[in-house]
């Protein structure tokens, strides 16, 4: 998993219009050449926006962008039209063109009554928008042509930050209709008063250079954000709040009557904001809600940190709790990780609570409708689009996140992604201190197969007496015994006990744990190749040379146990086989070639038909992946361990001179893949 590139990249597929109107109607979709306009070939519309959905049932990506709601909305399209996005898709504007992006932490702006300062919130926009507009002459480009775009358009990025916070601290539940007119009412101050401050630089120094070629564009895109202006719920927004909002846009048609110049191309959009969101102390980013009141993240030296909710006692008081309730709540989620079934909270209030991802030992979370529905409240007041994750439980289907992308056209969005929890081995923020881990998915991917599939699912406990193996390693200068017990009549192992010499009781609890964990999923019948294929190569420390000839170094204890067990033990046809030992000459009467997986033929394999995406069809579940990120299922036989532990079906691989780890061809010489040398190769 770890040497699969950009997995912290932002992959995002662009659909017209008309290729979602093809998804409704069941009909093909052509696909062109960039360089010839030819017509590639043809697929079912529905199949296509199914292997997109499949792909981000897997890794969280990719997103969607709608290409036709996004130039709707584009004030310069006589310059071009918008063809990309930034990686966050919430910059979207001309080839070769760059924003500055600023975001304001919406709770700074509540006042001790928990009232919101609009009028302080209209001069922070204003001075913000007068900054970065300066920021465009005094800064520095990568290349000439963004330079040139840069001053030609002048486009700016205003957000905010800490919007599901604010909400919570008001005793607003993220996905309710209060919730979205107060969101839908801040945002539309935000960009009108931006739209102003922008009118009154245009004003005193001209407005950009792009603005005459623009001018109708500029003029219609400002009438489409004055018309959801006027459809915002006054009845849903606090009174103070909506006459700032009506004096900002009321002010803005009185300023721009006799001369409707803007200075910037773009002013507002909303940034994910993870950085300075930490830097500003937000509980929330950008327009996301609470992912969870009780959350860990993994710090990458290793550990979790124990984030909790810091505006759960405001948001009680604003329900009208007293201070002997406010303790008794937090210390029911201090216990539980969550709300939920504290007898001091009345039950009409759980929503407020309601966050991202259902809680370890809760059941409520945000669906992902309520997402989609805030994307969409706030949506017509940005010039750009919004950077936001529409987060969906473990157990959700490729169908259902089809549906997701469908409904965020269907009400106007210019871009969604959506992440499963989980998808990812790695994950920086958890509702649990213990995540779900490669033990765990190993159980869920390999224990649970039906009796049809040929592999009991029924459990064979080891006999009173069996054989057993006793290895006594060493990895980086830790030591420790591995004893691995076998079935009399197999051979096959059934059990391991890991013993490590001087590591105090936690190190110790943790493999001994482990090791029970290995033991149950051997005696249900876990193929050895398959826990083989998992653990091989696992990173962590201690880490290091090992003094075994046959495993110079290993990358962690558990990688060192495995790749042992992998020389140990070879399994074939679920008997042991010494001469199918992967990384090992063959023994007398064995053959290599029993090694070698079969060729790659290029073969196109046949397509899956597309199924219902709300529509009429089947759902099904993919089928679990081998882990390695190649769309390939879960099997057996000896070359899957031999690709998990590096070889990739080359015997003739010379281990590492520097580090010990296996190497692979790489053109006509071989290359190390832990620490990178090359063993000839420039």
């Amino acid at each position: 998993y770890e040497t699969i590139a950009y997995q912290n990249a932002n992959h995002s597929v662009r659909v017209t219009d008309e290729f979602m109107r093809a998804v409704l109607d069941d009909r093909e979709w052509e696909t062109v050449a960039r360089t010839s306009g030819e017509v590639v070939t043809r697929v079912p519309a529905r199949e296509l926006l199914r292997e997109i959905a499949e792909a981000a049932w897997v890794c969280g990506d990719p997103g969607l962008q709608y290409d036709s709601t996004i130039n709707r909305w584009h004030t310069c399209p006589q310059s071009g039209p918008i063809r990309a996005s930034n990686p966050c898709s919430e910059y979207m504007f001309l080839d070769n063109s760059a924003c500055n992006l600023a975001s304001l932490n919406l709770l700074a702006f509540t006042r001790p009554d928990g009232s919101f300062d609009a009028a302080g919130f209209r001069h922070a926009v204003r001075l913000l928008i007068v900054a970065q507009d300066v920021l465009v002459d005094r800064a520095s480009y990568p290349t000439s042509q963004i330079a040139d775009n840069s001053h030609r358009f002048r486009p700016l990025g205003l957000g905010y930050a800490n919007l599901g916070a604010l909400l919570m601290s008001l005793g607003l539940p993220y996905d309710s209709d209060g919730g979205r007119a107060h969101a839908a009412a801040l945002t539309a101050l935000m960009h009108g008063e931006a739209l102003r401050a922008s009118a009154a630089l245009a004003a005193r120094l001209g407005p950009c250079a792009a603005y005459a070629d623009n001018r109708a564009d500029f003029a219609r895109v400002v009438r489409q954000h004055e018309e959801a202006v006027d459809a915002i719920d006054r009845q849903l927004v606090p009174p103070a709040l909506f006459a700032e909002l009506r004096s900002t846009w009321s002010g803005l048609a009185e300023e721009t009557k006799d001369r409707p110049e803007y200075r910037n191309a773009q002013v507002t959009l909303l940034a994910p904001t993870g950085t300075i969101g930490f830097m500003m102390d937000c509980d929330t980013t950008g327009i996301e809600p609470e992912l969870s009141l009780v959350r860990y993240k993994t710090l990458v030296g290793g550990g979790t940190l124990e984030l909790i909710n810091q505006v759960v006692p405001a948001a009680l008081t604003h329900l009208g709790y007293g201070i002997q309730s406010v303790q008794e709540v937090l210390a029911h989620l201090k216990r539980e990780g969550t709300v939920e079934g504290c007898p001091t909270l009345r039950a009409e209030h759980l929503p407020v609570f309601d966050c991202a991802l259902r809680p370890a030992h809760g059941s409520r979370s945000i669906l992902p409708e309520g997402h989609l529905r805030m994307m969409a409240a706030v949506q017509p007041f940005l010039s750009g689009a919004i950077s936001k994750t529409v987060n969906l439980p473990h157990e959700v289907t490729p169908e259902q996140i089809a549906a997701i992308f469908l409904e965020g056209w269907r009400l106007g969005l210019k871009a969604v992604a959506v992440y499963r929890d989980g998808c990812k081995r790695t994950q920086p923020l958890n509702t649990s201190a213990t995540p779900r881990s490669i033990v765990a998915e190993v159980v869920d991917e390999l224990v649970a197969v039906p009796e049809s599939a040929g592999r009991s699912t029924s459990r064979r406990p080891m006999p009173s007496e069996r054989p057993s193996i006793t290895h006594k390693f060493e990895v980086g200068g830790h030591s420790g015994y591995l004893t691995v017990g076998m079935y009399p009549d197999t051979g096959r192992p059934g059990e391991i006990f890991v013993v490590m010499a001087k590591q105090g009781s936690t190190i110790g609890g943790l493999m001994d744990a482990f090791a029970t964990a290995i033991s149950i999923a051997l005696q249900y019948g876990v193929p050895l190749e398959d826990l083989i294929e998992k653990f091989s190569h696992v990173r962590f420390e201690p880490s290091g040379f090992t003094g075994n000839p046959e495993i110079p170094f290993a990358k962690s204890i558990i990688d060192y146990l495995f790749r042992w067990m992998a020389f140990r033990f070879g399994i074939r046809d679920g008997e042991v086989a010494q001469t199918e030992l992967p990384l090992m000459p063959p023994a007398a009467g064995g053959s290599a070639e029993s090694l070698t997986p079969p060729p790659v033929t290029g073969e196109r394999q046949p397509r899956r038909r597309a199924s219902d995406l709300g529509l009429p069809g089947a759902a099904r579940t993919p089928t679990p992946g081998n882990g390695h990120g190649n769309g390939k299922a879960n099997g057996t036989g000896s070359p899957r361990v031999l690709a998990a532990l590096g070889a990739r079906a080359q015997d003739d691989a010379p281990p590492c001179p520097d580090c010990g780890s296996m190497t692979v061809r790489n053109g006509a010489c071989y290359k190390c893949l832990n620490c990178g040398t090359s063993l000839g190769c420039s």
